[in-house]
């Protein structure tokens, strides 16, 4: 890793700055100096340009306060030399061999605990049907931030919010009342059976069609959501039902995609419990919202809109008539509804009382019971409103100081409310600690969606497919997930003709994961992904299977060099310290390749600092992609298996380790594992 030597490097710098200049260390220039990389490994490893934040201050040339500043450094562990640059940089030359040997010896620092806790929120599917490609996305990009977190030393929690109460879970409930007139047994005796959340799919169809052929019948939806809302009725015992099924399903389908959660909040324990209760007397009493009395929104209780640019974005699947009218109004009042005149709480409301419970502000909590429990001990906990259902001693949930929520660009008005709400109940903080980490939409390409058996005609001359769950006209995730992983199949039976047929089945669903995953999150967040089956399948180019099969690429040379010589891992590593440094610190052109193959694979700290604070996946997944290349390119140009000089070999196949292990570290983090073969 090489933000230790960074920070070696920046105290080094800020002591002889001070020293020389009478700056002290708290002073801002000092605070955040920054550190680079230079282009070519012949001006350094690593470069400042400090000098010219200063030259203003001290009235002197960058190439002058550079040399200055180099002549005063004290040495610096880890670093051989420092030289001032004519242009006014200071560049540092690393020690390569023990920087190399610290790094594959585990002596590198690692990570400092942040201390501070963070939620990350993803997923978040509607209960009401089987999850489909555009929440693989969420997902992907939700459980990768949530890895590099935790990589980068910080507490995190991963919830999973559950809308149990919604209008897509009284949908489906109508459904099975009204149009096949079933009773809660025989949905309890259908729930059972395989594919229910595909079932569920279908009907949830059949209903918006249902409703679009007679608008009196969204009636029946509002009484249904009115029954969810207040519970203990038929109505709200059949959604409770096909919630937890359908959830069950979701869940599911995560653990192909190596997803999973600490924690599942039930949106009908917030109402239960009272939380939006709760929430709405402070809201109240700091006048963050207020009664209409007058206008079309007469009677509804609303927050004055602050932020001018932002329009109302409507999610998919939205709520009643009612409601969509309502918002219809906000655009030219500025004001948005946050209960409706009849009484009925918008969604917003519910996760503003959310936001504040995940802060530890709201001063009520849940009760907690196990939702699931793996094989490993592992638990997945849930929130109840029962006291008599809730285990004892539960893990402390909430109480963060950052929340991320996971959420797509169509909510984004909505997430500034809710940051608009905390900063009106004066906590400016976690107002500013509240991350949206929005995402686009995602599409089929014309080709992918043949595939899948869609009819692309009337998208002809548009340059993807787009896809409507309302409609039935998705593709199911676990759909996705199956045909990736019968094509990879037929890659890796033709490649590995004598591998058994279970074990080619697995490593053709860790394949069929890692194209899902890379593809998901290889995009900037805000661009719409056109997702293409054989581009993401693909062993060659950017290519969730081609980074596999880099991991795949090393591993086989350290089989081999055990099956020739009898070296294992440990035994090369051995003989590292008796090996000359000069192949690694030499000036060919093999020297500087196998440094610059190091020192490219150590940038994984800095890569995955600078995706979390832009929260900017592409980074890492672009990085791993160059990674991937570094080595492919030193794999054809540089033996090791044949290479005759000793020294040289040891010190070429440890490098090979290194970048191995941190190529895998890196796909770790984005959720994807490495077979054995491929």
């Amino acid at each position: 890793m090489i933000l230790p030597t960074h920070q070696t490097v920046r105290a080094g710098m800020a002591r002889a700055v001070t020293r020389l200049y009478g700056i002290p260390a708290d002073d801002p220039v000092l605070a955040a100096i920054p550190v680079e990389m230079p282009p070519r490994r012949a001006l350094g490893d690593l470069a400042v340009p400090l000098a010219f934040e200063l030259a203003r201050r001290l009235r002197k040339a960058p190439r002058m306060i550079a040399q200055e500043i180099a002549g005063a450094l004290e040495p610096l562990d880890g670093v051989a030399r420092v030289e001032a640059a004519p242009n006014g940089y200071v560049n540092f030359f690393l020690d390569r061999p023990a920087f190399m040997t610290a790094r594959l010896s585990g002596t590198a620092a690692p990570p400092r605990p942040r201390g501070e806790k963070a939620i990350v929120e993803h997923t978040a599917i509607n209960p009401n049907k089987a999850a489909h490609i555009g929440h693989l996305r969420n997902a992907a990009l939700g459980d990768a931030f949530g890895r590099l977190l935790r990589f980068n030393g910080r507490d995190v929690e991963i919830q999973n919010y559950i809308d149990d109460t919604g209008v897509q879970v009284a949908d489906v409930a109508v459904g099975f009342r009204e149009l096949e007139h079933k009773s809660l047994d025989e949905v309890r005796q259908l729930a059972g059976q395989a594919r229910f959340d595909y079932y569920c799919w279908d009907l949830y169809a059949r209903v918006t069609e249902w409703y679009a052929e007679d608008k009196t019948r969204l009636q029946i939806r509002t009484a249904a959501l009115h029954d969810l809302e207040r519970g203990s009725n038929p109505t709200a015992e059949m959604a409770a039902l096909i919630a937890d099924r359908i959830v069950r399903a979701h869940l599911a389908t995560m653990r192909r995609m190596n997803i999973g959660y600490d924690l599942l909040t039930w949106e009908g324990d917030i109402l239960r419990l009272h939380f939006w209760a709760h929430a709405f007397e402070f809201l109240k009493k700091t006048g963050a919202v207020f009664l209409q009395t007058g206008g079309k929104l007469k009677g509804c209780w609303v927050m004055r809109i602050e932020d001018e640019s932002s329009e109302a974005s409507e999610p998919e699947d939205e709520g009643t008539a009612a409601e969509a009218n309502q918002e219809a109004d906000e655009a030219g009042q500025r004001e948005k509804v946050i209960v409706r005149s009849d009484g009925t709480v918008t969604y917003v409301g519910k996760d503003m009382a959310y936001q504040l419970w995940k802060f530890g502000l709201l001063g009520k909590d849940f009760y907690y019971r196990v939702f699931e429990e793996s094989p490993d001990d592992t638990k997945l906990w849930s929130t109840t409103s029962s006291a008599e259902l809730a285990k004892p001693e539960p893990p402390s949930f909430g109480r963060a100081s950052w929340v991320c929520n996971v959420i797509d660009t169509r909510q984004s008005y909505l997430q500034k409310l809710i940051k608009q709400a905390l900063a009106a109940l004066g906590y400016e903080q976690q107002a500013s600690h509240s991350i949206h980490y929005s995402y686009e939409m995602v599409a089929l390409s014309h080709a992918t969606a043949r595939e899948l058996g869609y009819d692309t005609s009337d998208d002809a001359e548009r340059p993807f497919v787009e896809v409507s769950g309302r409609k039935g006209l998705g593709v199911k995730a676990d759909d996705l997930l199956d045909r990736l992983v019968a094509k990879a199949s037929g890659e890796v039976a033709s490649r590995n003709p004598e591998l058994p047929a279970e074990e080619s089945r697995r490593v053709a669903e860790t394949i069929a994961v890692a194209a899902v995953r890379y593809f998901m999150v290889k995009f900037s967040r805000g661009k719409v992904i056109v997702f293409d089956i054989d581009e993401a399948l693909s062993f060659e180019g950017e290519s969730g299977p081609y980074l596999q099969y880099a991991v795949v690429r090393a591993n086989n040379i350290f089989n081999k060099l055990k099956d020739r010589e009898g070296l294992d891992e440990a035994s090369v590593l051995a003989a590292l310290p008796g090996a000359s440094p000069d192949p690694l610190t030499g000036t060919s052109d093999e020297a500087t390749d196998l440094w610059a193959l190091v020192l490219e694979a150590a940038r994984l700290d800095e890569v995955v600092e600078q995706a979390i604070r832009t929260l900017e996946l592409s980074v890492l997944a672009k990085y791993a992609f160059g990674l991937a290349q570094a080595f492919n390119a030193f794999y054809h140009r540089y033996s090791i298996l044949n290479e005759e000089r000793r020294d040289t070999r040891v010190w070429r196949a440890t490098a090979v380790l290194y970048y191995r292990d941190q190529l895998a570290r890196a796909l770790d983090l984005m959720g994807v594992t490495v077979p054995a073969r491929m």
